[in-house]
């Protein structure tokens, strides 16, 4: 496991410019490690980064606390030193180094998670050659984040059931996470969870409907492999909603059967809309949780906005 640790790589061949800026200018890559992230360790990954970049002229940073990432960012940004943040971890440390960074700094994934859900959309599933090479080309796509309750997120926001499992999926967490350490918060839910219905307004209309279940996505992945939201396009300015409107046990069996063979959208009791704004509210006072790219998040009530083009982000070229 890492250490909280912040160390700078500043080895850079004698025949070498930096790349896309001025002879002798310094550009520096902040490396955001997530030392927790996934079923094992990923230094060796985050090693090799750093020596394919410095390999390309680049001075490189490594760092675990998340204000220091902040700090740096900022001011390395302000002095027009910063090349790129990488977020190394799964979809939350990505969620994370966004909240963190200036607006316009590019970032980039070098994938460490469990599931690696955006990385995984956008092909970033590569060696940490391969990347440096990204990151040293300039190679970036802007798409749209959601913000919730002020937080950034890129993926999805899931309220109800399954931000119930990803609760208790953290509250047992004590180090690296397995695709096996959600069998038994899924079991407690399921004898637990009460299902307290929600009511939603969309882009300032009435609330709607009561409903039990909902989520709201920006890019079409869900973990799992499912597809709950499959049309979700995240350049498009507007997030996708589904809404599905029954409880308990059963329903829930029938919800999940649907989801998997992608009829859900067929279901009477299912809903997907479009919205730039939402406001999620409980119906009867009781406590909602909600989760932010498969991280805890609070409870309701909930505002949701989506901020298009707010990201730059790292990609290949066939994904721009």
């Amino acid at each position: 496991m890492w250490p909280r640790i912040s160390e700078r790589n500043v080895e850079k061949p004698a025949d070498r410019n930096t790349p896309a800026n001025e002879p002798g200018q310094e550009q520096i890559v902040l490396l955001s490690v997530n030392p927790r992230a996934g079923a094992r360790s990923g230094a060796d990954r985050v090693v090799a980064l750093e020596s394919a970049l410095a390999d390309r002229g680049m001075v490189t940073e490594r760092h675990t606390d998340i204000d220091t990432i902040a700090q740096r960012a900022q001011a390395y940004f302000e002095d027009g030193k910063l090349h790129t943040v990488v977020a190394a971890g799964g979809d939350g440390t990505v969620s994370l180094v966004l909240n963190h960074t200036p607006v316009g700094v590019p970032l980039a994934i070098l994938p460490l998670g469990t599931e690696n859900l955006l990385a995984r959309y956008y092909r970033l599933t590569i060696s940490p050659e391969r990347l440096a090479e990204l990151i040293c080309s300039g190679q970036t796509v802007s798409v749209d984040a959601g913000q919730a309750n002020g937080r950034l997120f890129m993926l999805m926001v899931g309220i109800g059931f399954d931000a119930q499992v990803v609760s208790e999926v953290d509250r047992r967490r004590t180090g690296h996470i397995y695709k096996w350490s959600y069998f038994k918060p899924i079991l407690a839910a399921v004898r637990t969870y009460q299902y307290p219905a929600m009511r939603i307004r969309i882009d300032e209309q009435s609330f709607s409907e009561p409903v039990c279940w909902a989520f709201v996505a920006n890019v079409p992945r869900y973990a799992g492999g499912l597809s709950i939201v499959p049309q979700a396009d995240e350049t498009d300015g507007l997030l996708d909603l589904c809404t599905l409107r029954r409880g308990r046990f059963w329903p829930g069996i029938k919800y999940l059967a649907a989801v998997v063979f992608r009829w859900h959208a067929r279901l009477r009791d299912c809903e997907m809309k479009q919205a730039k704004r939402l406001r999620i509210e409980p119906v009867d006072g009781m406590a909602i949780p909600f989760q932010l790219d498969g991280d805890p998040g609070g409870d309701l009530p909930l505002d949701i906005e989506i901020l298009p083009g707010r990201l730059r982000l790292v990609v290949p070229a066939d994904k721009q």
